[in-house]
């Protein structure tokens, strides 16, 4: 299952951009109002849970600085990955859109598209109001 956010504009350099995503510790400012737990477990992991789901740890997997940072599922029993791509739209400022992708059976793929859409959709959104 293949999920893409809406692009966004971001009122800094793709450099800053970057950093910013980078830091994991960013993410709490990002997070959907129906957030019940997050909490850094090192540099480059994180522990979020909304109201009525289990648990994720996301794990910095891969960049590319400045435009692609993927995070990753770190144990569970869910294993996908969420990509932010980091493009310049002018000198100052950036476009993002986060990716989300996994391999879901189709009963549980169809159970998971609507909120995982509106999570990605919400962290996207959130992103130019706190960078």
């Amino acid at each position: 299952m293949n999920l893409e956010s809406p692009k966004v504009s971001v009122s800094k350099t793709p450099e800053d951009t970057f950093n910013f995503i980078s830091d994991i510790k960013n993410f709490e400012a990002l997070m959907p109002e129906n957030i019940s737990k997050f909490e850094v477990l090192g540099e480059d992991k994180f522990l979020f849970a909304l109201k009525g789901m289990p648990e994720i740890i996301l794990k910095k997997k891969e960049t590319i600085p400045p435009n692609k940072i993927v995070f990753g599922a770190a144990g569970g029993k869910i294993d996908f990955s969420l990509t932010a791509v980091i493009s310049e739209s002018d000198p100052e400022k950036s476009d993002v859109q986060l990716q989300f992708s996994g391999d879901f059976n189709p009963m549980m793929a169809m159970m998971i598209k609507s909120p995982i859409s509106k999570f990605i959709e919400t962290l996207v959104t959130n992103l130019p109001k706190v960078v």
